[in-house]
């Protein structure tokens, strides 16, 4: 009851914040439309909402964010996915179901059964022990091209992967912060993360943050009403 309410009152805080009204940027607001708002069925949509059934206990977001992650890969088109901390693994999946050229590394403290059931129909899904070191982190972000898409998810040592993060991040590249607002300590955080002048123009949809890393571009924090 209380997570509803709080939900209840963000969505009244923001609600001149829907829809990309009051953004000037045409490039924000073609991606606040015809990403962030897009309303169209894709096809993978349908098979994935039956498998929610099997990790519905494991960490995980709204199924309407889960597809989010779909079309944000789908309009990134990045050869390489980096998650920390797989949780249920759906987004996971709903991002790989966006482009089954790309490699994605999802790392989580323990391997899960069910979650290994639901990526063993996609062998681009590499599914990681969470002790990875430095090197490991270089490794995969070199080896592939340029866009990568960084997911930091459902782990508790988001501070110091973020700073992998930006150390190695370029300007194509994207982090995607699962649950920004988690408690005061993450919500402190992701007010320094918007302030980084290592970092760009970024999206604060509270289920979520998205961030970009274009220097060239203005930076400016945007508020989206998607709850």
């Amino acid at each position: 009851m209380k997570k509803t309410l709080l939900r209840g009152w963000n969505w009244c805080r923001r609600f001149r914040k829907r829809c990309g009204y009051g953004v000037h940027s045409p490039a924000d607001f073609f991606f606040i439309t015809f990403v962030i708002y897009e309303k169209l069925p894709f096809y993978a949509y349908s098979p994935l909402h039956h498998l929610r059934r099997l990790v519905a206990h494991l960490p995980g977001h709204r199924e309407k964010v889960d597809k989010l992650f779909f079309r944000l890969v789908n309009f990134i088109r990045p050869q390489i996915v980096m998650e920390f901390g797989t949780g249920s693994g759906m987004t996971t999946r709903y991002m790989a179901e966006a482009n089954p050229q790309m490699c994605v590394y999802t790392f989580s403290e323990e391997i899960n059964t069910q979650v290994e059931r639901i990526f063993s129909a996609k062998k681009q899904i590499h599914y990681l022990d969470s002790k990875f070191s430095t090197d490991t982190f270089k490794m995969l972000k070199d080896g592939g091209k340029s866009p990568v898409l960084f997911h930091i998810a459902h782990v508790n040592s988001y501070k110091d992967i973020y700073e992998k993060i930006v150390e190695y991040a370029s300007d194509g590249d994207c982090l995607i912060i699962s649950l920004p607002y988690a408690d005061k300590d993450k919500k402190q955080w992701w007010k320094n993360v918007k302030d980084d002048k290592r970092t760009g123009v970024t999206f604060d949809l509270y289920d979520i943050a998205i961030v970009f890393f274009d220097k060239k571009r203005i930076k400016e924090n945007r508020i989206v009403n998607f709850l």
